[in-house]
């Protein structure tokens, strides 16, 4: 039988070292599992051309761990910041507080900074300003993905009509109600543990964090966190023949919430470790300490946002497998994104860049996104228009105009109640920090990037659970 030898490798370009017993011990093995030498070859080539693809690979980790370790190029070493940021484009300019236009300006100070846009909900965050969108060459920043990696959107349509709210309210509340786990480091305790595919992938095993976050994934999978993270019932208006659906209303479901424990600790993980290597960093933008693609620690962060984003997306769909098979309806329709992402995209002119989007909506040509209100307003089904210079992106909601402690100290519970009891919503749990008074108006965000999206739907809650205030635990 053929096998790979040291000599042919060197034929093939490997060079002398570690690196070439490992490739010609993963070669053999590819081809003891039936594959023929020149494909195996085929894929050795692969891994050394893109290594950061087989780290959950367990036959082929090792390889690849190598050749990012001899490819690896040192972290850019100058951390002086731009003496001007770079200009970007601001949508909703009137309704953005300066506070959130400075963090902006920072991030377009960064070195490693190519391009950047504010969308209409921006508001102050850590680091990167909620709703900003910053394009970096060759690094990945952990912050400005965010603590909640992979936070999405997902809505679900049903063939239904909507009056179903009114004529079985009590059922769609206990469906909320028995169906979902809220809260901070909630775990679902209802008698069927839920189970995805996404518990198989290969890479949970990829690295020493994630082998220790698959129990927490097992333990959370279906679960809800808290703050702004929802699932609600409402009524959905299509404006347009979409999805095999005629214009008209709908019965749906929305949900709002990201990767759980998950995200969290790799997001504390990987932003410390980036900070540590960026010491020198200018402490106004410390947090947005980045990571090279081409180090390994890079590559591990990549690979665990994007496990995380998996983690997520499963997350909706056991909560909406849950929710509708109470009231017994099967979707005939989904919409769905994330918001706190990093995408590999190319530019207009070429030049291929990471875009971070935290806080903010993918809205590429043709792409459909979800962008929600507030707990008691509407939210909308959007089609991207693609625009070069948002970097194809829109808000992901109303966006803040109050902090929550001033929200806590200014809006009292009976106000947040009437507001709800006029626009005929039940909220279920939910906190004061949270209350409609809190956000922006959805209709003028939404009004601020007509350039960036156009309206297919409208979707308006009607009964909605959120985390319940600390005092009611």
């Amino acid at each position: 039988m053929d096998i790979i030898t040291g000599k042919i490798l060197k034929l093939n370009n490997w060079q002398d070292g570690k690196v070439i017993g490992l490739a010609k011990d993963a070669g053999n093995k590819l081809m003891e599992n039936g594959m023929d030498r020149d494909a195996a070859l085929t894929q050795l080539d692969a891994v050394r051309q893109n290594p950061g693809s087989f780290l959950a690979d367990t036959l082929l980790a090792d390889l690849a761990r190598e050749c990012i370790r001899l490819t690896q190029k040192d972290e850019p070493s100058a951390d002086t910041l731009l003496e001007n940021p770079i200009p970007f484009p601001i949508w909703g300019r009137e309704n953005i507080d300066d506070g959130a236009v400075a963090q902006m300006n920072n991030a377009m100070r960064l070195p490693v900074t190519v391009t950047g846009a504010l969308m209409p909900d921006a508001h102050v965050g850590y680091g990167l300003p909620i709703g900003g969108v910053l394009a970096t060459e060759n690094v990945v920043i952990p912050y400005a993905v965010g603590v909640d990696i992979a936070c999405r959107m997902r809505l679900s349509i049903y063939e239904v009509s909507p009056i179903l709210l009114g004529q079985k309210k009590g059922m769609f509340e206990d469906s909320l109600w028995n169906q979902t786990a809220f809260g901070m480091g909630a775990k679902w305790t209802g008698a069927k543990k839920a189970q995805h595919e996404v518990l198989d992938d290969n890479a949970w095993l990829a690295t020493r964090q994630l082998k220790t976050l698959k129990d927490t994934a097992m333990n959370q999978l279906g679960t809800s966190g808290t703050g702004n993270h929802f699932v609600e019932w409402g009524s959905f208006r299509l404006h347009e023949t979409q999805f095999g659906l005629q214009p008209g209303n709908y019965l749906a479901l929305l949900s709002h919430s990201g990767s759980r424990g998950v995200g969290a600790k790799i997001a504390d993980r990987f932003s410390k470790l980036a900070m540590e290597k960026h010491p020198d960093l200018d402490k106004s933008v410390k947090h947005l300490a980045w990571l090279s693609l081409d180090s390994e620690e890079g590559q591990e962060y990549w690979l665990s946002m994007e496990l995380a984003g998996k983690f997520a997306s499963a997350n909706h769909y056991i909560i909406h497998q849950r929710v509708a098979a109470a009231m017994g309806l099967k979707e005939v329709a989904v919409v769905e994104n994330h918001h706190n992402f990093a995408w590999k995209e190319t530019l207009s002119d070429g030049r291929e860049v990471i875009v971070h989007r935290k806080g903010a909506t993918p809205a590429g040509h043709n792409v459909l996104g979800v962008i929600p209100g507030s707990m008691g307003d509407a939210g909308y089904v959007v089609r991207g228009k693609g625009v070069a210079n948002s970097l194809s992106s829109a808000s992901h909601g109303a966006g803040r105009r109050m902090s929550r402690t001033v929200a806590i100290n200014s809006i009292s519970r009976s106000a947040r109640d009437e507001y709800l009891k006029e626009r005929g919503v039940t909220l279920l749990g939910g906190g004061i920090d949270e209350s409609p008074q809190a956000y922006k108006q959805i209709d003028e965000v939404i009004a601020a990037q007509s350039e960036l999206v156009e309206v297919i739907g409208k979707f308006t809650p009607k009964i909605v659970r959120m985390a319940d205030e600390p005092g009611d635990i």
